[in-house]
């Protein structure tokens, strides 16, 4: 059996003997060389499997040109930073030259073994064409996939497999209903902590007497009716992934202690004597702007920092309309599962009238209105006399301006793939008159361009 083999560039040499010490015993083959050695030449010859950057504080930069080196030449190979000194600074500069997880000394030998074994899976998928990581479907944590066929989603997607199998913290932000906690969910299923635990935490629900017990933890006796002690979030996802959820809602105080906990990757349980040390991936969500919230003083500037490392926006559902008839499709047969009906789908013009609503709820407000016509269903179509009347109102008062009508327009051609003929009879025009108002409203329909 082939054991990984394991690089350690060092330059210190103390450290890298204790390092050697904890490694030694364990299934690898360690090989070391001094990061002031010819890093190519190395990888060439040895074909790592994960490199180990053993540094001091003044040496090479502390290993972030070592690294640097590194990710020209391989951007899949692991790297790994232990360094004597570490800062909030030091702590971001490593993780965008490419670190895919650093550790300060002393460290626990458990989060560093830990980590070393959780990256070492994905060498598999990126060295051998025969060779393939287990789908996002298998994982406990997985319930649907992205849906979409716009340039906006397909570049998400592409964007989420390449940050999934990295330890980088992700700030995710956008609109209510755009998805955020699915795209958490999906870059966890799709990274090494995949078999492990996702906890999601509500920021905006929480307590602020309660932030501390609820995230950390606490110890028996810690306060009055404590009398057990109980795991804290961030505990819990030990191994795997914590999701804070609209951070943005959440007090400087709490902020400040969650901060410490990502930079120091250890909780204090309230009561508790001594510190616990995690191994924990944070993703962050925000419905809100995060530089318009620190601007006003209502977000540390150094956490945001912290967790901008990462960022993914996704787009409001108004920008991708093309999305929609594939997303009610979605929505419908996953209906038709839980109500045991079976519809089949829109009527061409209750798709049309989607298609030219803005959407202020996002996809929620998609899949709760079709939710909404299963209530009382007539026919084998969800035609548009079956939906809310509350939502019909709305889209006959935004029939008026000129900009509704537009958007009208580019809906039903969206909707009949761009075929003007269609188009006009879903619309009652005649052909003429939808080119009319094409070259009235500059109606340009929008080709991806060739892959």
């Amino acid at each position: 059996m082939l054991h990984p083999t394991l690089l350690v560039f060092k330059s210190d040499e103390k450290r890298f003997q204790q390092l050697k010490k904890l490694l030694e015993s364990k299934p690898y083959r360690l090989l070391e060389a001094s990061q002031d050695s010819d890093i190519a030449t190395h990888l060439e010859r040895e074909k790592p499997d994960l490199v180990i950057l053993c540094s001091s504080n003044v040496s090479n930069g502390d290993g972030l040109q070592s690294a640097a080196e590194i990710r020209r030449r391989d951007h899949n190979l692991p790297i790994i930073l232990v360094t004597q000194f570490s800062s909030e600074a030091r702590a971001i500069a490593a993780l965008r030259a490419g670190i895919n997880d650093y550790f300060k000394v002393p460290y626990s030998d458990k989060s560093l073994l830990g980590s070393i074994a959780r990256h070492l899976p994905r060498i598999a998928v990126t060295k051998g064409n025969e060779a393939r990581t287990e789908t996002a479907a298998s994982c406990p944590h997985y319930h649907q996939p992205l849906i979409g066929d716009s340039k906006s989603m397909k570049d998400l997607m592409t964007y989420l497999h390449k940050i999934a199998p990295t330890d980088s913290t992700v700030l995710i932000t956008g609109e209510t209903g755009t998805g955020k906690e699915l795209v958490a969910e999906l870059i966890h299923c799709n990274s090494p902590r995949a078999a492990q635990p996702f906890v999601c935490v509500n920021c905006a629900a929480l307590p602020e007497n309660l932030v501390e017990s609820e995230l950390f933890g606490f110890d028996r006796g810690a306060f009055t009716g404590a009398v057990a002690g109980k795991k804290g979030r961030f505990e819990q996802a030990d191994g795997g992934t914590v999701l804070l959820d609209e951070i943005g809602d959440m007090n400087l105080h709490a902020q400040a202690k969650i901060l410490r906990s990502i930079e120091q990757k250890e909780v204090y349980p309230l009561g508790g004597k001594k510190a616990v040390s995690l191994d924990v991936r944070v993703i962050a969500a925000t419905r809100q702007d995060p530089e318009q919230l620190f601007s006003a003083g209502k977000f540390r500037e150094d956490l945001y920092y912290r967790l901008n490392v990462v960022r993914m926006h996704l787009p409001p559902l108004r920008e991708r309309k093309e999305d929609i008839p594939i997303l009610a499709s979605f929505a419908i047969n996953k209906l038709n599962q839980r109500y045991h009906r079976n519809l089949q789908g829109l009527t061409d013009e209750a798709l049309s009238n989607l298609m030219r609503y803005d959407w202020p709820g996002n996809i929620r407000e998609l899949m709760n209105l079709l939710e909404a016509t299963y209530v009382n269903p007539d026919g084998k179509k969800i035609r548009l006399v079956h939906l809310p009347p509350v939502f019909r109102k709305k889209l006959k008062e935004g029939r008026s301006s000129a900009g509704s009508e537009r958007n009208y327009i580019v809906s039903s051609l969206i909707s009949a793939n761009w075929h003007r003929a269609d188009a006009a009879r879903k619309l009652n025009w005649s052909r003429m008159t939808l080119y009319r108002k094409i070259l009235k409203y500059n109606i340009v329909q929008h080709r991806n361009p060739p892959r």
